[in-house]
């Protein structure tokens, strides 16, 4: 008889990080009254694309709230609810993926699907939050579990800095990338308050490893603390940073521009700036 030979789905592959059946309930309960970063993003995204010199003429939305992008009546709206995105191959000249990448458990096959969907020379804007994201918090729950228990529970889902989200888009094969931050700063009463409108955002810990058991009040209690002393706002309560980073990149073309082979420029920088130019010894 022949060999058989197992398939192995590529998600098994890796570890998955989020639970995404926690993440849809959690997205689900969400309040549209919470959902200033998600708006932030759209924002953010429509205005950088409004600015390109180019008339865009198909679009696809990757959403996490679809309902946040209604008015955008001529473009695909796509739920990012699975890891496989149905994105029909070089259909658009725009597509966004609006706040969601942070959740993804592949994030490089997401931004990869993204890039297929493209046309030659069609633009990928994506939102994510970035490593700064909530460092207040995480810095006050750490110190007040291994204070309390001696260790440390998975909380808050990793989130990259930007020099490693720019590399993904080279990664995924996408042309002239750029990354750049937005940081929000809002002020919050409490601990609890910022807590309750993380809840609001469907932005709550569905990571696979976090704990099942309810954290003990006595570890909340003494982060909230930690908070309140070494993250007071000016105006009363406490400062919670948000931190998202916009994610440019285009599908390659042959008509783009590509930047110069080093040592081709046809004038000194020390010319353009009036300076005397020295080299440096070896």
């Amino acid at each position: 008889m022949p060999e058989r030979k197992l398939y192995t789905s590529p998600m098994s592959q890796f570890n998955t990080i989020t639970d995404i059946q926690a993440l849809k309930r959690n997205r689900e309960r969400a309040r549209s009254d919470s959902l200033f970063l998600q708006h932030a993003a759209k924002e953010e995204t429509l205005e950088r694309a409004q600015s390109v010199n180019k008339l865009f003429k198909s679009t696809a939305i990757v959403a996490a709230f679809p309902k946040i992008w209604a008015d955008c009546e001529d473009s695909t709206i796509v739920i990012d609810e699975k890891e496989a995105l149905p994105l029909p191959v070089g259909k658009y000249d725009l597509v966004i993926h609006s706040l969601g990448l942070h959740w993804s458990n592949d994030t490089v096959g997401q931004l990869i699907q993204c890039r297929r969907a493209l046309e030659p020379d069609g633009l990928l804007l994506a939102v994510t939050l970035g490593g700064q994201t909530l460092h207040e918090l995480r810095s006050c729950l750490a110190q007040a579990e291994s204070t309390l228990t001696g260790g440390l529970s998975p909380r808050v889902i990793p989130m990259a800095e930007v020099r490693d989200l720019g590399g993904l888009l080279q990664r995924a094969g996408l042309a002239l990338p750029v990354a750049d931050t937005v940081p929000i700063k809002a002020i919050y009463k409490d601990m609890w308050h910022l807590m309750r409108d993380l809840r609001g955002m469907g932005e709550t810990n569905v990571m696979n490893a976090r704990l099942r058991n309810i954290t003990r009040s006595t570890v909340i209690n003494l982060a909230a603390k930690l908070y309140m002393e070494n993250y007071p706002a000016k105006q009363g309560g406490i400062t919670a940073t948000f931190e998202l980073v916009v994610l440019t990149g285009w599908a390659p073309s042959e008509n783009q521009q590509k930047p110069l082979r080093p040592g081709s420029a046809l004038s000194r920088l020390s010319d353009a700036l009036g300076t005397n130019e020295k080299s440096l010894s070896d």
